[in-house]
């Protein structure tokens, strides 16, 4: 379904199915986002964690 198309279907719901809509992708994109900002931290951090005992001391223990 074409970008167009999506906007006409939506803009023919009532209001408040509209608003739900709109809270909806909000909602996904920040999910995504705090998603993507900690794989990027993760990843940067990943060789610190790997080659520094001091910062992996409490992981060892199961």
């Amino acid at each position: 379904m074409e970008t167009i198309s999506i906007m006409q279907e939506i803009q023919r719901l009532p209001f408040a199915k509209q608003i739900y809509i709109a809270e909806r992708i909000i909602k996904s994109i920040g999910q995504r986002e705090t998603k993507a900002q900690m794989e990027f931290a993760a990843d940067k951090l990943y060789e610190d964690y790997k080659n520094d005992n001091e910062l992996s001391i409490f992981t060892n223990y199961c």
